[in-house]
């Protein structure tokens, strides 16, 4: 018998820790390949952690609420020997990514020490994301300073305090009775629990009394995680930059006509629809690169020129909240390219498996209002961009048309498109001339293309 050991895989760039929130295998319990053993949570995504072997789950070397750096080994599956060839292979794996297969011994199952076993990951497993959500900018609590060195409050305790409402000033007055006075789940838990049956001082009272009494026929629910997060993002963002909207109108006649003539035979050979957002991505991919100084983000006085065209695109999830993938180096794909990747991302977020890195590094974003019959809206920036396009829904309607013989209407197929950008950083003539590029790519669409 030989035994493997799982350790924390890699969850982005930025993403050195996590919060392991729930075990879902127990010790001694059978486990295959492809099983979820561990939920984790980040200030990113919560995760599922899965086995990549079949085998007996013999040992957990992490306990609920623990904060567990990336790589650290965390729980040891039991396999069948398949010979030197496999053992051969769990080297290279160990080197590679910071896991292994050992070997028991004669004398009984070797026992890994934790501490000894931390490895840094290159290159994680992949883990199916739920409950993810736009990346906030600075979400985190910050750091204080405790007995014997840092205070750090783990994504878990974070994302406990948000949902009661308890302030930095009261957490940081929280004993904690983990290592260097970490505060665990257990004692956040037992705080707010203690703070439920104590009386609430009388001007408490009366603000409840007074602004936040809720009816008998009311419904009142909590915030799930991900719109937690959803709101601190967008409050952030309000908070961050002065937003200001622009709207044209655009005649997307050709590309309808354009899209109706190909929809059905592509479909027929990729199996997913041909809609209208990766021709609206490619065509602002063109508009960033005729206007490329609508393309920055802002730290604090600097203003970062972004080099690649990162486009995100809003997608709505089946639990009403939000998340934006992101298609990478936008303007070097051909159409065919992004609609294919449009797709995956779409039907991926949908069934909660995106990483967290296809959620990040965004320059300028997309969204469709339009899909519910949504003529224009004015979007809130995805932090740190400078600017967010929306697209109305496609009407006919009667149009002035100019021609050289002379002015007629006709009925076209009609679109508002809208930029909301940062005023810190955009003005409106920039907003304007991005505007107007993005019309020209989309009415002098290539009609004659194929995918």
């Amino acid at each position: 018998m030989a035994t493997y050991d799982i350790v924390l895989p890699r969850l982005g760039e930025a993403v050195i820790e996590a919060t392991l929130t729930r075990w879902l295998k127990k010790e001694g319990e059978k486990v295959n390949e492809e099983d979820p053993i561990a939920e984790i949570a980040t200030d990113k995504v919560d995760t599922e952690v899965t086995s990549p072997v079949t085998g007996i789950f013999t040992k957990r070397l992490a306990q609920e609420g623990d904060v567990v750096p990336v790589g650290q080994i965390i729980a040891v599956i039991e396999i069948e020997s398949q010979g030197s060839a496999v053992f051969s292979e769990a080297s290279e794996l160990e080197r590679i990514d910071g896991r292994g297969i050992k070997e028991e011994k004669e004398s009984g199952t070797s026992s890994p020490d934790v501490e000894s076993s931390k490895k840094t990951i290159e290159e994680g497993e992949v883990c199916e994301v739920h409950d993810s959500g736009p990346v906030p900018l600075a979400s985190e609590m910050p750091h204080e300073p405790g007995e014997g060195g840092t205070r750090i409050y783990s994504p878990l305790v974070r994302s406990i305090a948000a949902r009661e409402n308890i302030p930095f000033q009261e957490i940081g007055s929280i004993p904690g009775s983990g290592k260097n006075d970490r505060l665990t789940k257990q004692d956040i838990l037992n705080y707010i629990e203690k703070r439920r049956s104590s009386p609430a001082p009388p001007a408490v009272q009366s603000q409840v009394t007074q602004g936040l009494a809720v009816a008998a026929t009311d419904m009142v629910t909590e915030m799930d995680r991900m719109r937690q997060m959803i709101a601190m993002h967008m409050v952030k963002s309000v908070q961050t930059s002065p937003h200001v909207t622009s709207f044209i109108e655009v005649d997307m006649t050709s590309v309808v006509r354009w899209r109706e003539k190909h929809k059905d035979g592509f479909f027929k050979r990729e199996g997913v629809k041909l809609t209208y957002t990766p021709i609206i991505i490619e065509a602002i991919a063109r508009a960033v690169r005729d206007v490329p100084a609508i393309n920055v983000s802002v730290d604090g006085i600097k203003v970062i020129l972004h080099k690649r065209i990162n486009i995100g695109m809003a997608v709505a999830l089946p639990n009403s909240n939000l998340i934006v993938p992101v298609i990478w180096d936008a303007d070097q794909k051909s159409l065919l390219g992004i609609t294919k990747q449009v797709n995956d991302l779409a039907d991926r977020a949908r069934l909660s498996k995106l990483v967290p890195d296809e959620v990040a590094g965004g320059t300028i974003s997309l969204t469709n209002l339009g899909s519910f019959g949504t003529l224009m809206g004015t979007p809130i920036i995805n932090q740190p961009q400078a600017a967010i396009v929306a697209t109305g829904s496609v009407k006919k309607r009667p149009v002035v048309i100019e021609t050289a013989e002379g002015d007629t209407i006709g009925i076209r197929h009609m679109m508002i498109l809208s930029v909301t950008f940062d005023h810190r950083v955009v003005d409106g003539a920039m907003a304007g001339e991005f505007l107007n590029k993005l019309v020209g790519h989309l009415e002098r669409f290539d009609t004659n293309q194929t995918l």
